[in-house]
């Protein structure tokens, strides 16, 4: 299963309190997100869920019968970089087009790389889903700054 969430702003610290936040004995979903908004700076109950499920797609928090949990590990894990890399839409394709580039792409060059796999439904969700998909494609490289597989560069970012 692969992702399509990956909060703004793209913050260490904050990836690491949510990560906190999320309780090690199950809990539902309603109280994982109201323990995000109480222990963190997260405002919005819709921002704490995206951020609950990017910490599951990065095996930070695990979903149970009896709800959500957090997993004993730092978000510096290589573990963590490659389930980021493995389980968030799009990021295998950046890091590809990153690999094989000769020089370092911009945010909008590199969404090329994963503009015909955005779903038809994503498209049509969004006035101007290349817009929506060129920031997300620039969301989803800088979070590959903060797990180490990619760097930014003075005309983009390049692959580590």
């Amino acid at each position: 299963m692969r992702f399509k969430v990956a909060p703004e702003p793209v913050d260490p610290d904050l990836l690491a309190a949510v990560h906190g936040a999320i309780p090690l004995v199950p809990g539902s979903v309603d109280d994982c997100c109201a323990r995000i908004l109480d222990r963190t700076e997260v405002g919005a109950r819709e921002d704490a869920e995206a951020w609950l499920t990017f910490c599951r797609a990065l095996g930070l928090a695990t979903e149970t019968d009896r709800g959500y949990e957090r997993q004993r590990r730092e978000y510096t894990d290589e573990a963590v970089a490659d389930a980021f890399a493995d389980r968030v839409f799009g990021v295998a394709e950046l890091l590809d087009a990153l690999d094989t580039a000769d020089e370092p792409l911009s945010a909008e060059v590199a969404f090329d790389a994963i503009r015909d796999a955005v779903p038809t439904w994503e498209r049509n969700r969004h006035g101007d889903w290349v817009a929506v998909w060129t920031e997300r494609t620039r969301c989803l490289l800088d979070w590959g700054v903060v797990f180490g597989r990619t760097e930014r560069v003075d005309d983009g970012y390049r692959s580590v």
